[in-house]
């Protein structure tokens, strides 16, 4: 009976010691297509835990090269927020995590600018100021490339 019972002891401790650990788990990584615009610009932002990354075609390239801080005419930017986390696979490493918002920015021929924010995040649903955030999304500079 000891063994037995020893036996059936064993297997339990074999099954419950046995535990698949997977970091990744709770983490809701999405994928942003910019389709065809162009990266231009990235951002962290510690305090929030969140990175940033600036999209757009040549127009939107062209009007953050210049100093006017203007949007030229047919530009479109997307200011892509995602939340960070740790990377499990590298000590002081970060991935991007959940997407929390996509800002869109465009102005039309006559250099009208249109603005509005997609929040995917429940966290994330007050509506910025919009003025702010246009001078926020015109204050990039873009990366310099080889």
């Amino acid at each position: 009976m000891k063994k037995i019972l020893l036996i059936i002891v064993s297997i339990c401790a074999i099954f419950t010691a046995c535990k698949i650990d997977e970091p990744d788990k709770d983490l809701h990584r999405v994928v942003f297509d910019p389709g065809n615009l162009k990266f231009i610009s990235t951002s962290l932002n510690t305090t929030r835990e969140t990175s940033s990354a600036l999209y757009g075609n040549q127009e939107a390239l062209e009007s953050l090269s210049n100093e006017n801080n203007q949007p030229k005419p047919n530009s479109e930017f997307k200011l892509v927020t995602w939340k960070y986390h740790e990377n499990p696979q590298y000590i002081g490493g970060t991935i991007t995590g959940e997407l929390l918002s996509v800002e869109t920015m465009n102005a039309d021929k006559k250099g009208n600018i249109s603005y509005s924010v997609k929040n995917s995040s429940e966290k994330e649903k007050i509506q910025p100021n919009k003025e702010e955030r246009i001078k926020y999304i015109m204050s990039y500079k873009p990366v310099v490339r080889p």
